[in-house]
């Protein structure tokens, strides 16, 4: 692979990346043999695919993909979420009661309140109006306990690491169940609140380093240095 650039190295629209048998994937473009950035990001490839992870950009749903969003509006027959997009989303009541839904009988409120979080997946979506949420699924529905945290989704990619390298991390060393909407919601659940504290600043952290070389062991090392404060202040 004739790349000009290395992995996960910082590049801007224009700038070429590879050159040779390569598929140009998200976020490039190919002209002969070779592959161009369409955004400002990190330049990245999986076996003959070269792309670019986005620095920035919003959430454009995708059907398939696990959202976390805040209900903002509730309707006769359905609730209306926040899923940091420039679309709004739509949850039918339908979707939610497993019995036959009667308006008249069931209270939507009482499932879901508007500001609750709702873990769910995108059902469907054509641009040609809202994406359509399902709850029907292992897992799915409100979270009512732990913290939400918020990352640009076009950072997700480096939060969840190669192979689930960075969030297999996360995990291990806070002891926290961490759930990734891939809009940019982080759900946080840990046995205390200093966990779930430190999972937040973590985020952030890489949230603010993503474009620089050696983020993991960066990370490794800064949440054993703070898990072994907090153990000090307990002794």
């Amino acid at each position: 692979m004739a790349t000009q650039q290395e992995e996960r190295k910082l590049v801007f629209p224009g700038d070429l990346i590879a050159e040779g048998d390569y598929f140009a994937g998200e976020n490039t473009f190919k002209r002969e043999n070779r592959i161009y950035a369409t955004r400002i990001g990190l330049a990245s490839k999986d076996g003959r695919r070269i792309f670019v992870i986005a620095l920035r950009g919003t959430y454009e749903p995708k059907v398939g993909d696990t959202v976390i969003g805040k209900v903002i509006d509730i309707g006769f027959t359905n609730w209306t979420l926040d899923i940091l997009s420039p679309y709004i989303a739509i949850l039918n009541a339908s979707d939610v009661f497993r019995r036959g839904f009667d308006p008249h009988r069931d209270s939507l409120s009482d499932v879901f309140g508007i500001g609750d979080i709702v873990l769910a997946e995108v059902a469907q979506f054509d641009r040609t109006r809202d994406p359509l949420l399902t709850v029907r699924g292992p897992g799915l529905g409100k979270l009512t306990k732990g913290r939400l945290e918020r990352i640009t989704p076009a950072k997700i990619p480096r939060l969840i690491g190669k192979k689930g390298s960075m969030i297999t991390l996360l995990k291990n060393e806070t002891g926290c169940q961490i759930t990734i909407g891939k809009n940019g919601y982080v759900h946080i659940l840990g046995k205390s609140r200093e966990a779930e504290e430190l999972v937040s600043l973590a985020i952030r952290k890489i949230e603010a380093e993503a474009h620089i070389p050696g983020l993991t062991n960066r990370m490794t090392e800064f949440l054993r240095a703070r898990m072994k404060g907090s153990e000090d202040k307990e002794r």
